[in-house]
C-alpha cells in the first residue's frame, strides 16, 4: 500500500508525458545513445514516455515504457571525464541488469549502477517505470577498476544503507518538476557522493569487492586527504608508503593511470564542484583553486579549459545564469 500511495505521489507531481509509439521512442533513444539497440516483442501495442530534467551535466528521466530490451553490445573508447554512468531506480515492473558478468533483478524499491560505455542488458519483461539519472562519472571519484566493481548489484530500500539512499533518489523523482537551479544540481551531486558509500557496502555483501591493489587504493585516499598541499606529487607519497617511484608508478599503471595525471584531474574536478556550489558563489576562483593546492590562477584557468572546454569563470556563469 505504501508502495502504491508513493507511485500515485510521482505520478501527481510528475509534469505530463506524451505517449510515443516504438519507432519514435526507438529513434530518440538511438539518436543520443548510437551504440544501443532496442527490442520489443509487440511493436504496435508498444507505448512509453519520459518527463526529463537537465542539470549541469547531470540528466534526469522519469520514464514508463512497455516490455522492451536496450543492448549495448561494445566497448566504447572515451576519455576518463567523458564516461557516463546510469543510476537506474525502479518504481513499478522489474527490470532485468547485467553488466561486468552480474545479473540483478531490479523490483519496486531496488536501484542499481551501470556505464555507458561498457555492454550491458536490460530486459524490461513487462510494463515499468523508472527514474534512470545520468551524469558522468568522475562525480563519483572512483576509477574505472572500482567503478566495475559496483556495477549490476542491487540496492534495496527493505535493507541495510539501501533504507536511506533509495528514499531520498525516490524524492527527486517525486519533485523533478521543482528540481532546477546550482542548489539543484549541488542536492544530486550530494546524493551521487553518498551512493559511493551504500554501493560499496552493497558490493561487500555481494563479496564482490576485490582489494587486489591495496597500493593503488591507499594512495588514492592519500591524495585525497593531501590535495590542499602544494607539494603533493608521486615523491611525496612514495616516501609516505615506503615504496619506490617505480613501485608507485607500477600500481598506478594497473589501473591505466599516472601518479601525476590522477592529482590533477582530481584537483581540477573538485575546483569544478565548488564553482558549481552556492555556498562558494561569493569565493573568487583563485581562493577555490588555492584550496587544492593550485595557487597559480593563469595555470588553473588552462587546465580547467582542457579539461572542460571553458574556462573556470564561464562555467560558473553557465551554472548560476540557470
Amino acid at each position: 500500500m505504501q508502495q502504491q500511495q508513493q507511485d500515485a505521489a510521482v505520478q501527481l507531481n510528475s509534469a505530463p508525458v506524451r505517449d510515443q509509439d516504438y519507432w519514435t521512442w526507438a529513434q530518440n533513444a538511438q539518436a543520443s545513445f548510437p551504440n544501443i539497440e532496442l527490442s520489443t516483442p509487440d511493436r504496435q501495442a508498444f507505448r512509453a514516455g519520459q518527463h526529463h530534467v537537465s542539470l549541469g551535466g547531470v540528466e534526469l528521466f522519469d520514464m514508463y515504457t512497455g516490455p522492451h530490451t536496450v543492448t549495448q553490445s561494445k566497448v566504447v573508447p572515451i576519455a576518463e571525464h567523458e564516461a557516463l554512468c546510469k543510476l537506474s531506480l525502479q518504481f513499478s515492473g522489474t527490470t532485468v541488469l547485467t553488466q561486468d558478468g552480474r545479473e540483478c533483478l531490479l523490483q519496486p524499491g531496488d536501484l542499481a549502477l551501470y556505464v555507458a560505455h561498457r555492454p550491458y542488458t536490460l530486459d524490461y519483461a513487462q510494463d515499468q517505470r523508472s527514474l534512470i539519472i545520468q551524469f558522468p562519472q568522475e562525480l563519483l571519484h572512483l576509477v574505472q577498476n572500482q567503478i566495475s566493481q559496483v556495477t549490476a548489484v542491487p540496492i534495496s530500500d527493505e535493507s541495510g544503507l539501501g533504507k536511506v539512499a533509495v528514499p531520498l533518489f525516490k524524492q527527486l523523482a517525486l519533485n523533478l518538476h521543482i528540481l532546477q537551479g546550482p542548489h539543484a544540481l549541488q542536492l544530486v551531486r550530494s546524493a551521487l557522493e553518498m551512493l559511493v558509500t551504500v554501493l560499496f557496502a552493497a558490493a561487500r555483501n555481494h563479496d564482490d569487492l576485490q582489494e587486489d591493489n591495496p597500493l593503488f587504493q591507499q594512495a588514492v585516499a592519500f591524495i585525497d586527504d593531501h590535495l590542499h598541499d602544494p607539494q603533493l606529487g608521486p615523491q611525496m607519497i612514495a616516501d609516505h608508503f615506503y615504496v619506490s617511484l617505480r613501485q608507485l608508478h607500477g600500481k598506478f599503471s594497473e589501473e591505466h593511470q599516472t601518479v601525476s595525471a590522477y592529482i590533477r584531474n582530481e584537483r581540477v574536478r573538485r575546483i569544478r564542484d565548488d564553482l558549481a556550489n552556492p555556498a562558494y558563489r561569493d569565493e573568487t576562483v583563485q581562493s577555490i583553486s588555492s584550496r587544492y593546492g593550485l595557487t597559480d590562477a593563469s595555470h588553473v584557468s588552462k587546465l580547467f579549459k582542457q579539461t572542460y572546454g571553458e574556462t573556470p569563470s564561464g562555467y560558473r556563469n553557465s551554472i548560476f545564469s540557470v
